[in-house]
């Protein structure tokens, strides 16, 4: 019998969080004040050929607007980044949080931009009937794990911000641009799995 992709997904994912990593991307030396902890969640819908679902910003929102992200926010008083992020996720999708069966938190990344972020990984059931809240998602679309994971398809580019060069990289998919933050965490993460071994 064939595992199911959680169990696949699991596997890869303890086996890649054994060791310290040397080479994750961190904007921590930008950041200014003490970072706010805040969690997003990483959605992988349990089908044949896996995806992970982002969402794009409206653009009239103050923070970050118009950019492709990962549903997530702040880390209320008294919350886990766990809780927090399946919160996020049903507050801006209407995905059900019973629904998610969590993996496990990655390595925080810290934005230049004051925030410290718990990137949770969990897998949902392909085709749950999500509905943007049009105050914090003005769109939400479906990339393939492999597409996503594969840091062949990104460009490295490199801004001066704040007196120094800043390295993001970029991708862009079907009229999206998945970039800066949203990036980072899956390069991040893409550096911790072996994608190849949901695969086989």
């Amino acid at each position: 019998m064939n595992d199911s992709l959680f169990d696949r997904l699991q596997r890869v994912f303890d086996d890649g969080h054994g060791t310290p990593h040397p080479d994750l991307i961190t904007d921590a030396r930008f950041a200014t004040d003490i970072p706010r902890d805040a969690a997003v969640l990483i959605p992988v819908t349990d089908r044949p050929q896996p995806g992970v679902i982002l969402t794009q910003r409206p653009d009239a929102l103050r923070s970050h607007p118009g950019q492709v992200a990962f549903p997530g926010g702040k880390i209320d008083v008294g919350e886990t980044p766990v809780e927090a992020a399946l919160r996020e996720a049903e507050e801006e999708l209407a995905m059900p949080r019973e629904k998610v069966r969590v993996i496990g938190t990655t390595d925080n990344y810290v934005t230049g931009t004051g925030f410290d972020i718990t990137p949770v990984l969990g897998v949902i059931p392909a085709d749950l009937p999500l509905v943007p809240n049009p105050g914090e998602v003005e769109s939400w679309f479906e990339v393939p794990l492999a597409t996503l994971f594969d840091q062949s398809n990104y460009e490295r580019n490199s801004v001066l911000w704040r007196g120094a060069q800043r390295s993001y990289y970029e991708m862009h998919y079907e009229g999206y641009r998945i970039w800066g933050v949203t990036a980072a965490i899956i390069a991040n993460l893409s550096r911790r799995l072996e994608l190849t071994d949901l695969f086989d």
